[in-house]
């Protein structure tokens, strides 16, 4: 083992929702150490910066304008991104989104999106790329961003922490299926992870919001997209050619507390403070 084999040179990564927030930051990191990217977004704009940066950089990246609702332009982009760099070897489905709302006021129309867009984009993504990995003959690794609403309740989210929950279970599965072919298939359940989107949000919590957001985390703040894309490397990297299946919390140990928070005032752990 050496410090080389945190490198990914050579390799190629496929990331859907690569434009901006997570995915953006992932890209990045990926590039920094070597991997050449296929971002794959609805976000022509956004994404063309992206991959423009990466280059000026010294980097190597496609942009490919997919809409991942459309199940026949991933299978596209994935086979234009395999044949303009001549392999594939790492896909981070990083895809999806919610809105908070209601069960009993949302319609079918509403699930079906939600599903759309955070599950069956990755199980389409999943099923190209495994696919062009096993032609290509050199394995690889599959990591699937999820969330911590995957693991727990999530009252206003339901559909979407289900979707959460299938990508969960969907990771086991293929980490079984695929481990003849030496593809590695991981999950990550990040909690609070500061992008330029969610900014404003944390910011309008106010003082108040953001002690109580902090006595919830037990690391006390949210975290960095740098943070996250740092475990995608490992996981990706030659570091973990003896992992798969894995279902890791990004959350600062949001979900090891359970409930649990610290006090304001005496800085004692309990499940709940008297006011």
């Amino acid at each position: 083992m050496t410090p080389n084999d945190i490198r990914l040179d050579g390799k190629v990564a496929f990331i859907t929702g690569g434009a901006g927030g997570i995915g953006a930051g992932v890209a990045r990191n990926l590039a920094n150490f070597g991997a050449r990217l296929a971002i794959a977004d609805i976000d022509a704009e956004s994404g063309e910066r992206l991959a423009a940066e990466i280059r000026e950089q010294g980097g190597h990246a496609l942009f490919l304008h997919t809409d991942v609702n459309q199940t026949e332009q991933i299978h596209t982009a994935v086979e234009q991104a395999a044949s303009h760099f001549g392999r594939l070897d790492i896909l981070i489905n990083n895809a999806g989104g919610v809105r908070r709302t209601p069960f009993l006021q949302q319609t079918e129309k509403s699930w079906r999106k939600h599903i759309d867009f955070n599950l069956i984009s990755t199980l389409t993504a999943t099923q190209a790329a495994a696919r062009a990995m096993i032609a290509f003959g050199h394995g690889g690794t599959i990591v699937n961003i999820a969330s911590s609403e995957g693991l727990r309740a999530a009252p206003g989210f339901a559909v979407y922490a289900a979707c959460k929950a299938g990508m969960i279970s969907f990771t086991r599965s293929m980490a079984l299926e695929l481990a003849e072919h030496d593809i590695r298939v991981h999950v990550l359940a990040p909690d609070m992870i500061l992008t330029p989107g969610l900014a404003p949000y944390f910011e309008a919590a106010g003082e108040d919001g953001r002690a109580a957001r902090d006595r919830y985390i037990p690391m006390g703040r949210v975290g960095s997209t740098d943070e996250l894309a740092g475990v995608v490397i490992f996981l990706v990297s030659n570091l973990a050619t003896y992992i798969t299946g894995l279902t890791l919390p990004v959350d600062g140990g949001a979900i090891a507390s359970s409930g649990w928070t610290r006090s304001p005032n005496t800085g004692a752990w309990d499940l709940y403070h008297a006011p």
